[in-house]
């Protein structure tokens, strides 16, 4: 049974030799090959070198081409700063004021320098393992573009103040997530996450109006397209689990701060729940044998369609005995 066989057959609730590992990793995987994430960020080449190697070392059902959440607001206009070594810093906000909006447009991924970068990770990588291995693809949330165009804070004050420019902003960006999903499934991609990390700092009735109607637009499209659709939303989402199973993806990760039982007894036939133990506790801070316990009762309150992941991005400096102790956990559960 190849990685993506076994993925679609646990998404179908059926039989498998295993469960599937979806681990993200993004700078941990740059570091693995020795990379500076400098290149891992704006080189496809490195940031699929990287992928494979850490899908082969650990036993990952999944290649990625994520890295960092600036491709969409990159090719938008947002100016940012590429350390050597470091993770990208935004230099100042696009959108500092709401009439920066009239000069933002939508962007052809195919030609926007970072938004192609990605294509191109997605076609060497279908090129490198075919279907066999399942190839991630990403996307940022209407909302989460937004903060990174506009900034967190003052974004939370304009959902008070200005709300139908919010609106008309969410409106141009889901149009940027469509184009930039469609465009990857269309380079090979089997599946799209879609990231909305600013969504858990919400109200469930502001999530219902501002993000999943946009999470819901992206994932029509990638499953139209014929791409599984995953979505991730750090923090502590507990509060949004019954709204995040409408969303539409079949796959829905959950941080460790989420009871991820009720979360999966609440999906029911729905979405697919993964993860969800302490990417910092547990991976990077814990033994072998704390990983492969957290491991074990993820399975066991996940349910039969669980998939194992970390809570969130396995974090830069987790040691490899403990990446290879879930990988081993998991084949002894199959």
């Amino acid at each position: 049974m190849n990685p993506l066989e076994r993925l679609r057959r646990r998404l179908r609730g059926e039989p498998v030799d295993r469960p599937p590992n979806l681990d993200i990793l993004m700078q941990r995987a740059a570091h693995h090959v020795g990379r500076p994430l400098r290149r891992y960020y704006l080189d496809h080449r490195v940031l699929v070198e990287a992928n494979l190697a850490v899908r082969e070392a650990f036993d990952l059902d999944v290649v990625q081409a994520i890295s960092d959440p600036y491709r969409e607001a990159s090719d938008l206009g947002l100016d940012v700063e590429w350390p050597e070594d470091g993770l990208p810093l935004r230099r100042a906000p696009l959108l500092l004021a709401p009439e920066d909006l009239a000069g933002v447009r939508v962007v052809d991924p195919a030609s926007g320098r970072r938004m192609s970068d990605r294509l191109e990770a997605v076609r060497l990588m279908r090129r490198e393992v075919g279907d066999d291995v399942c190839v991630m693809g990403w996307v940022e949330g209407a909302l989460a573009l937004a903060g990174d165009l506009r900034g967190d804070a003052p974004l939370m004050l304009d959902l008070h103040d200005r709300p139908e420019w919010v609106s008309e902003l969410l409106e141009l960006l889901v149009g940027q997530g469509v184009a930039f999903a469609r465009a990857q499934v269309a380079a090979g991609a089997h599946m799209i996450g879609l990231g909305d990390s600013i969504a858990s700092l919400v109200s469930p009735r502001q999530y219902r109006q501002l993000a999943l109607p946009y999470e819901q637009r992206v994932f029509a499209a990638v499953r139209e397209a014929g791409a599984i659709p995953r979505l991730h939303v750090c923090g502590d989402t507990s509060h949004l689990v019954p709204d995040m199973a409408r969303s539409g993806a079949e796959i829905v990760d959950l941080d460790w701060m989420v009871d991820l039982g009720r979360a999966a007894e609440a999906f029911g036939d729905g979405p697919a729940p993964c993860g969800n133990f302490d990417p910092v506790a547990v991976m990077l801070q814990g033994t072998p044998d704390e990983v492969a316990e957290a491991v074990r009762a993820c399975a066991a309150a996940g349910g039969p369609r669980h998939l194992s992941a970390a809570g969130c991005e396995i974090p830069d400096g987790t040691p490899d005995a403990n990446l290879r102790a879930q990988a081993q956990a998991l084949r002894e559960l199959g």
